[in-house]
């Protein structure tokens, strides 16, 4: 097991300088909401950057969000490129990450399934014979 591959290490710091950025320096007033950088994919030549983010709000804002990280890639590219001290700073690429939101939903399915599920035990546990072998009475 060596080292891991330059692309992995590079990749790592792209995503937390990204991150930082977008917490602290995006002045672009199109990025609002919540975004997570949740991945980054270098190609093996270190020349793109595929920076997958996640963008909490309705379909408008995450519209304004990708437009406005479109606009600062050039200003982000270099910035990396000093930080990094890249001698070729990777071309970004922002892609939309849809796996929180798809997590999100799941956990909405399974949380409905166990109310369901705990509704129609408790109309069972209802109808089930009492003691003397007898349903209960409805009074």
């Amino acid at each position: 097991m060596g080292e891991p591959r330059r692309p992995d290490r590079v990749a790592e710091s792209i995503r937390e300088q990204v991150a930082t950025f977008l917490a602290e320096g995006a002045k672009d007033p199109r990025i609002r909401g919540f975004v997570t950088v949740t991945a980054v994919e270098m190609t093996r030549d270190l020349r793109h950057a595929n920076v997958f983010v996640s963008v909490m709000g309705d379909d408008a804002a995450i519209k304004a969000t990708f437009e406005g990280l479109g606009s600062v890639a050039s200003h982000l590219r270099s910035m990396l490129g000093k930080t990094l001290r890249l001698r070729n700073a990777p071309e970004i690429h922002f892609k939309a990450d849809e796996s929180i939101a798809h997590a999100s939903r799941i956990e909405q399915l399974l949380a409905q399934i166990r109310t369901d599920r705990d509704a129609v035990a408790d109309s069972a546990a209802g109808d089930a014979p009492g003691p003397s072998g007898t349903a209960p009475s409805a009074e």
